[in-house]
C-alpha cells in the first residue's frame, strides 16, 4: 500500500486525537542551517531527546531540528502529511503511536544492525521501529496512609470498591492509556472494560502523572498509577512533591508491571533516509544508550551493554508481563475509556 494522503488513513487515526496532550502545539528547536538538518518529530521529553541527538551531532556533524509535540498529535500529523511530510525520524514516549504510523505504512524498515542493539521484545517484530528508552508502571502510595500489607497485589485490584476515592489516574494522558493498552492485551476486552468501569467509580482524575503524585504526597488520595521517573526525578531534585510517597513495583508479570517503550522510526517520506537510519542507530547504540541512562530524565536504557542508571531499580529486577509491544491498540483503548466515561 502506498503511503499517502487517503481518507482511510485519516479516518483510522482520528480516534487517537481524543488523547489529551501535554503539549498544546508543536514547537521547534535546533540550530544551524535547517535545510541541512534532520527533522525529528519528537514526542519524548525534550531534555532526553536533546541529550542524545546532541551526542549524535557531536559524533557525526549532522545537525538535527526537533519539532516537539505529543505522541498522538505527531503521529496523526505524519499520517496527514503523507509523502509530503518533512519529518525524517519520529520518536515517541509510548509505543501505541508508533504502531499507528507503522500500520499505515509510514515507516521505512529499520536497519537490522540497529534492531540488534536492543532486546527484541522492545521493538516491532516487523522491524518498522525500534525501542530506545523504557518506563516502568508503578503505584505511588502515601506511606503514612498505606501500610505495605494493605497494598494491592495487582493493578486490577484497583477496581475494587474498597479503593473508592482513594486512587488517582491521569486518564487523558498517553502514559496511562499505554498502560491500559497492556491490560487490554493481557486480559482481553471484557475484563478491561470491567476494570475501567471500576476505575471510573473509584478514581480521581488528574491532569498528568506529576499532579497525581503530588495529590498522593498531600494525602488527598492514597495512591496513584504513574510511571516511575516522576518520583525519581522529584527525589533527585527537592523531593518536595514526593517526600511522603513510596513506590510499589508490581510483580509476577502483572499488567501493572508493564514496561512502556519509547520508539524511534525512520519516516518513509524522509528525503535523507541514510542519515535518518544513522540517527536511529545512534539512539540504540552503546553510546546513545549511555546518554539515556545518564540523563536527568531518569528513564531506562534498553541496551544490555549499558547499566541502568544507579538511581533506579535495575531493569533486570523488574518483572514485566510478556507483551507484543507492536500490538498495543491505542484506538481501542480510547474507545473503551470513552465508553467507561474516563474520557
Amino acid at each position: 500500500m502506498r503511503f499517502g494522503r487517503s481518507v482511510g488513513v485519516l479516518a483510522s487515526s482520528l480516534p487517537v486525537l481524543l488523547l489529551a496532550t501535554s503539549c498544546a502545539s508543536i514547537t521547534a528547536s535546533g540550530s544551524g542551517d535547517d535545510n541541512a538538518a534532520l527533522v525529528v518529530y519528537n514526542a519524548q521529553h525534550e531534555e532526553l531527546t536533546k541529550a542524545v541527538v546532541d551526542g549524535f551531532t557531536k559524533q557525526t556533524g549532522i545537525k538535527v531540528e526537533l519539532r516537539s509535540g505529543s505522541d498522538p498529535e505527531l503521529a496523526n500529523q505524519i499520517l496527514a502529511e503523507g509523502d509530503n511530510s518533512p519529518a525524517d525520524v519520529f520518536v515517541t514516549e509510548n509505543s501505541p503511536s508508533m504502531t499507528l504510523v507503522a500500520r499505515q505504512g509510514g515507516f521505512a524498515p529499520v536497519d537490522a544492525q540497529t534492531l540488534a542493539q536492543v532486546p527484541r521484545q522492545y521493538s516491532a517484530a516487523d522491524g518498522s521501529w525500534v525501542g530506545w528508552a523504557g518506563r516502568s508502571t508503578v503505584l505511588a502510595y502515601n506511606s503514612s496512609q498505606l501500610q505495605t500489607s494493605a497494598l494491592p497485589a495487582s493493578i486490577m485490584d484497583l477496581a475494587d470498591p474498597k479503593w473508592s476515592q482513594k486512587i488517582g489516574i491521569a486518564a487523558a494522558g498517553a502514559d496511562f492509556q499505554a498502560i491500559v493498552s497492556a491490560v487490554l492485551q493481557l486480559k482481553g476486552e471484557q475484563a478491561t472494560a470491567a476494570w475501567l468501569k471500576g476505575l471510573k467509580a473509584n478514581a480521581k482524575i488528574y491532569q498528568g502523572n506529576g499532579a497525581a503524585m503530588k495529590a498522593v504526597n498531600a494525602g488527598e488520595i492514597q495512591a496513584a498509577v504513574i510511571y516511575h521517573y516522576y518520583w525519581y526525578k522529584d527525589q533527585a531534585e527537592s523531593g518536595e512533591n514526593s517526600k511522603n510517597v513510596k513506590l510499589l513495583f508490581f510483580e509476577n508479570k502483572d499488567p501493572g508491571a508493564f514496561v512502556g517503550v519509547s520508539g524511534a522510526g525512520v519516516v518513509k517520506a524522509s528525503d535523507q533516509p541514510a542519515e535518518a537510519q544513522q540517527l536511529v542507530k545512534y539512539l540504540t547504540s552503546e553510546e546513545g544508550q549511555t546518554l539515556v541512562a545518564g540523563s536527568t530524565a531518569l528513564e531506562y536504557s534498553l541496551s544490555l551493554k549499558v547499566a541502568t542508571n544507579p538511581q533506579l531499580k535495575p531493569l533486570s529486577e523488574l518483572e514485566p508481563p510478556k507483551i507484543n509491544i507492536a500490538e498495543l491498540n491505542g484506538p481501542k483503548v480510547v474507545e473503551l475509556m470513552t465508553e467507561a466515561g474516563l474520557l
